[in-house]
């Protein structure tokens, strides 16, 4: 059994930051794969980012790239993804995931485990 629960949402103005944490547990190697991804209402889901398992290697989405940071505590079973300069575009329901590898992908359907969500909302 494993377990994932983001935490960390909630209402920013646009500008404002958030951030995202995300507890992995349960039966699965430390060194995973954990990934962000968002959907808004009527889109698909979309990555954002996504932290490997073994050498903390990172990926963003081409948007997010210059504002958002992912990162990891692997002492705590955490993986935490900062938000800054947050614009109304980026209000969607935030879920993280974790994959049985170490190495990262960008495709949901490539994640073992899944959180509930949080919402995050930017008011313009």
């Amino acid at each position: 059994q494993v377990q994932v629960v983001e935490s960390g949402g909630g209402l920013v103005q646009a500008g404002g930051s958030l951030r995202l944490s995300c507890e992995v547990s349960g039966r699965i190697r430390g060194l995973h794969a954990v990934g962000w991804f968002r959907q808004a209402p009527g889109m698909e889901r979309e990555f954002v980012a996504a932290i490997g398992g073994t050498y903390s290697d990172t990926d963003y989405l081409d948007s997010v790239r210059d504002r958002f940071t992912i990162s990891r505590d692997s002492a705590k079973n955490l993986v935490y993804l900062q938000m800054n300069n947050l614009k109304p575009e980026d209000t969607a329901v935030y879920y993280c995931a974790a994959r049985y590898v170490a190495y990262i992908s960008t495709r949901p359907e490539q994640y073992n485990f899944w959180g509930q969500g949080t919402q995050v909302t930017v008011s313009s």
